[in-house]
């Protein structure tokens, strides 16, 4: 008589790598409209299957909008509130949400994920005025000055955007790009924001001296590119138009990408770095996401 024993159960831990894309044609317009199979997305060379479609117009938001408040940035609140309010009720639906975060040499939440602009609006005027007695985000560091621009992203990914629920997932950074009182580096803020599939714009404030740039300048000016070129976003220079037009550029792009989830065929947990490849099949059209993503 056969005897069937039971099999152990096998248990297979996979991810959902998670990729937000943005389409442009020869001209430079947002291209909607397409489907699943216009893309071929390729991980380290292999190609991989789409297992997640969506648009991201059809997904919640959660946006972060992070303050530079040290020495010249702090002009920014002041001269630009309007264009701020704007921005917010052009682009948060009835299930979005946002937060604001202002730092220089400590991370002030100023106001937690909400789905109002007025919210916003009332926590920038709040730190403001009491700024120093408004909750900090990330642990107690000892911080003699400077300006803690990487650790605003990296816990503003970590504490804020990682948990809360899937969706489109962005941070608009107003700021120079220059650190001088981060616990984290570059390498750290670029691997969490593409871990969490994060977006991260940014709009650059820099001050120079007598008309041109210094040293520190041109490298707050790379690391703000770099930022947006590794996370599948964009960085504006605020010298160099206006920031009712960036915000609007900025809104377009998150109503009208695409969001795109596969399971790695690499099942490896070894900490490696994933560059991720993304076509749009259609000739004249170019995609733009993150470049990859690190392995946890």
């Amino acid at each position: 008589m056969a005897v069937c024993l039971a099999q152990p159960a096998i248990r297979v831990d996979v991810q959902l790598v998670t990729v937000s894309v943005t389409v442009r044609d020869e001209h430079g317009a947002l291209v909607t409209g397409l489907s699943q199979g216009d893309f071929e997305l390729i991980e380290d060379g292999i190609p991989q299957k789409i297992a997640y479609f969506t648009l991201s117009s059809q997904v919640p938001l959660q946006l972060g909008l992070l303050v530079d408040v040290s020495g010249s940035q702090d002009h920014f609140s002041k001269q630009h509130r309007s264009d701020l309010e704007r921005f917010l009720r052009d682009v948060l639906g009835p299930d979005d949400r946002a937060f604001l975060l202002c730092f220089a040499n400590h991370l002030r939440l100023a106001s937690d994920l909400t789905a109002s602009p007025q919210e916003i609006l009332d926590g920038l005027q709040r730190f403001e005025k009491e700024g120093r007695h408004l909750p900090e985000l990330g642990p107690a560091e000892i911080r003699e000055g400077g300006t803690a621009f990487y650790d605003s992203i990296y816990y503003g990914v970590t504490e804020k955007l990682v948990s809360v629920d899937k969706g489109r997932r962005a941070l608009v950074i107003f700021s120079d790009g220059e650190d001088n009182a981060s616990a984290h580096h570059m390498l750290d803020a670029i691997e969490s924001a593409q871990s969490a599939d994060v977006l991260l714009y940014g709009i650059r404030y820099t001050e120079t001296r007598k008309g041109k740039l210094t040293a520190r300048n041109k490298y707050g000016i790379r690391v703000m590119d770099r930022l947006a070129l590794e996370t599948g976003a964009r960085a504006f220079d605020a010298a160099k138009g206006d920031l009712s037009d960036f915000f609007r550029q900025i809104g377009e792009e998150l109503r009208s990408s695409y969001e795109i989830g596969y399971y790695s065929t690499n099942s490896a947990k070894d900490s490696s770095f994933r560059k991720i490849s993304l076509r749009v099949k259609r000739p004249g059209l170019a995609a733009r996401s993150k470049t990859g993503y690190f392995v946890r």
